[in-house]
């Protein structure tokens, strides 16, 4: 549902009244929602009521462990985010207005190493442009729903993204910045003529249907004899001898020094990076600003890797 249809449904709530059930969803519980908006817990109770009433749907499941948002909770709260920060930026835009000023917090939700080695450039140049911008950055991880799923439930304005090909989730709007290829990082040194006979380190973050096919056919890959949940552990794993791994040319930029990258060929698997933000989102003038220099930095990645020799 786009954001526009829901809001014909719910036409009736008040910014007020969005940013209560927000509290509610942040705090877990009407007592600690009313202490963080400086309201009592009575204020809050009628509020979720009224906005039920109006919505026509039970947002919250009461009892001992506070308030839990429900299936059409979870739902509404999370186009209430994006109504309250479009109403935000709508402020900013508007005393903006007579002087081109671009102002105010942008939110950002990118995976580790794009937040790493991609965004610090990106947001030097877009912070020169525009001095009264304030970039806030969190780094998720990308499975599951990641960085998409954080903008559309309304906690960020746009997300660095892997895209599989098929385009951004439905609801959300982006495009692909560029494409990394993936390439075998092994221990430094000659201690092993060759790095594909050792074990195999994995994170859970790693590959998915974008190289699913090119992984499948590999026949001198092992099973992952030790999984991480981050790939700067297995990048500090891999300096100390103990295994390789098949990395996105993004993460090996930040590789340590004992740590050899042996591009894989003659055709290695790639992964696509883009953006997505929401429809609203998109016309913003933050950030339209943001897009931009992603652009730029997609069309000539700081961190791209050159001069290596291939491994067939």
């Amino acid at each position: 549902m786009l954001l526009m249809e829901y809001l014909r449904g719910m036409s009736d709530l008040a910014p007020h009244e969005l940013r209560i059930l927000i509290a509610v969803e942040r705090e877990r519980g009407f007592t600690a929602a009313a202490a963080s908006l400086g309201m009592t817990q009575s204020a809050v109770s009628h509020a979720v009521r009224t906005c039920e009433r109006k919505l026509g749907a039970v947002l919250f499941d009461r009892g001992r462990h506070g308030a839990r948002p429900t299936a059409a909770g979870t739902r509404a709260v999370a186009y209430a985010r994006r109504i309250v920060r479009l109403l935000e930026a709508m402020g900013q835009e508007v005393r903006g207005a007579g002087d081109g000023a671009v102002t105010g917090p942008l939110r950002i939700a990118a995976f580790r190493s794009a937040a790493a080695h991609l965004l610090p450039a990106v947001l030097e140049r877009l912070t020169g442009r525009h001095p009264g911008l304030s970039p806030e950055v969190r780094i998720v991880r990308e499975i599951g729903r990641g960085t998409a799923g954080e903008v559309a439930d309304g906690r960020a304005d746009l997300g660095i993204a892997t895209l599989d090909g098929a385009g951004p989730p439905p609801g959300l709007v982006g495009a692909r910045l560029f494409e990394e290829p993936y390439a075998l990082a092994h221990p430094a040194g000659g201690a092993h003529a060759d790095p594909r006979t050792l074990p195999l380190i994995d994170w859970d973050e790693n590959c998915g249907s974008y190289t699913r096919a090119w992984w499948a056919g590999q026949d001198w890959i092992p099973p992952a004899t030790i999984r991480a949940e981050d790939d700067t552990v297995v990048l500090s794993m891999i300096a100390r001898g103990m295994g390789m791994s098949i990395m996105p040319m993004m993460t090996l930029a930040g590789a340590p020094a004992d740590v050899a990258v042996t591009p894989l060929a003659p055709r290695p698997p790639r992964r696509e990076v883009g953006y997505v933000t929401t429809p609203e989102a998109a016309g913003s003038a933050a950030v339209r600003a943001l897009i931009r220099e992603l652009r730029s930095a997609g069309a000539a990645p700081e961190w791209a890797a050159a001069g290596q020799t291939a491994v067939r």
